[in-house]
């Protein structure tokens, strides 16, 4: 209950120091009425949700999601346009203090807010708020096909210009819109890839998140076949459950609804890709992440049946795997497919100039391809989303990349 009454009483602080802005730039005393009723009702609708709304453990519902999107889109509007205004309150308590001991009426006064920094401050300060909203509406399902062509010595001949979508963090049970959906399954589907591989996180917490979507993702062709491992969340570790058994049968369930869908589900195990007499072992490990994550991958298991001269592709959903036991191991893993950052669903990317999330400060490697000992690893920025309900500046993600022979002249 504490926590709820600071929540409160932070907030309206927050709101009581930014109408100062508003009523140094704008008279109309309407404009003061949207503001506090615009924050009240993000307020209300926050509180609501997470004393009232759905319990589904740590993974927000999409109600609740709205409602920390909505709260963090207001927040951050707040916290910029404070930011100008508590530094022009600096200056105008020493300019008030300078004039009582220094000036001619020797009396204590506060010079006038000035005009140009409140709309200096409400301007630049509407550019996040602006961004966030429309992360929320529209950058979400604003699909990107980011395409690789990597080269490798030792690739098999036949495989020479093999393709391979890879996708990743579906989280299905965020999802809100059919169409969008169905338009990013069919720019999976128009790259015309020789196989589909998918690295996990196909729901938020339960199998049954999956199930209106599940024709959607069947509908996926690829002329190799679908592979697929399982993500940190696919395990529902962020629900309650009423028995361990009821738990165990969800994740059964999940496998089960892999395979209807067509995919392959490689558990801590490898398949080979053949043509003619060449081939490519394709490896896949249950999820295995550093810190408090889930450590269910099992390497030495899947590659147990393979020779180390095989040319490998590894699908392990957490990069952190291949930091610290993917590249350190003795065998040659040429290229290694993860997820599960989503880039933070927010940052800036400008191609060959920057690449930047607050997500870096956690994870090494978090969106694209890293090189490390002549081995290659590929972080998906993720499909989907979860938590705040949209994606700023990184942009769901189909990555296309193309094997090459590497040419000896």
């Amino acid at each position: 209950m504490l926590r709820w009454v600071l929540l409160v009483l932070i907030y309206i602080g927050l709101s009581f120091y930014v109408l100062q802005a508003l009523k140094t730039v704008a008279r109309q005393p309407w404009v003061y009425y949207v503001y506090l009723s615009i924050a009240a009702l993000v307020l209300v609708n926050f509180i609501y949700q997470f004393t009232a709304g759905e319990e589904v453990g740590r993974v927000l519902s999409v109600s609740k999601s709205y409602a920390f999107g909505f709260l963090l889109t207001i927040l951050t509007f707040k916290l910029i346009t404070i930011l100008f205004l508590f530094s022009e309150d600096i200056f105008r308590f020493i300019s008030g203090v300078y004039t009582k001991f220094f000036g001619i009426s020797r009396e204590f006064s506060l010079p006038q807010r000035r005009r140009f920094l409140s709309i200096l401050a409400l301007g630049l300060a509407a550019v996040p708020f602006g961004a966030l909203l429309y992360g929320m509406y529209k950058g979400k399902y604003n699909f990107k096909v980011l395409k690789y062509s990597l080269e490798f010595d030792d690739l098999p001949d036949a495989f020479d210009g093999y393709r391979i979508t890879q996708i990743s963090d579906i989280h299905s049970g965020s999802f809100d819109n059919r169409k969008m959906i169905e338009y990013g399954v069919s720019l999976i589907n128009e790259q015309k890839s020789d196989s589909i591989l998918f690295t996990g996180d196909m729901v938020n917490n339960k199998t049954e998140e999956m199930k209106p979507w599940a024709d959607l993702f069947a509908s996926l062709e690829a002329k190799d076949g679908k592979f697929s491992v399982l993500g940190n969340h696919d395990y529902g570790d962020y629900v309650p459950w009423e028995t361990e058994e009821l738990k165990e049968q969800n994740l059964q369930d999940l496998k089960d609804l892999q395979k209807e869908m067509g995919f392959d589900l490689l558990l801590n195990e490898h398949r080979y890709l053949r043509k003619g007499a060449d081939k490519i072992a394709l490896i896949g490990v249950e999820n295995w992440g550093k810190g408090g994550f889930k450590k269910a991958g099992d390497l030495q298991k899947a590659v147990s049946e393979i020779d180390n001269s095989d040319f490998k592709i590894l699908m392990s959903h957490d990069p952190s795997h291949w930091e610290l036991e993917v590249v350190p191991d003795e065998k040659h893993f040429h290229l290694t497919l993860s997820g599960h950052t989503h880039g933070m669903q927010f940052g800036i990317e400008i191609p060959g100039w920057i690449k930047w999330s607050p997500v870096k400060w956690r994870y090494k490697h978090w969106a694209g391809i890293y090189k490390e000992k002549e081995q290659f690893i590929n972080v998906n920025r993720g499909f989907g989303f979860l938590g705040y309900p949209g994606r700023v500046g990184i942009w769901p993600e189909i990555t296309v990349i193309t094997l090459k022979k590497k040419s000896l002249t």
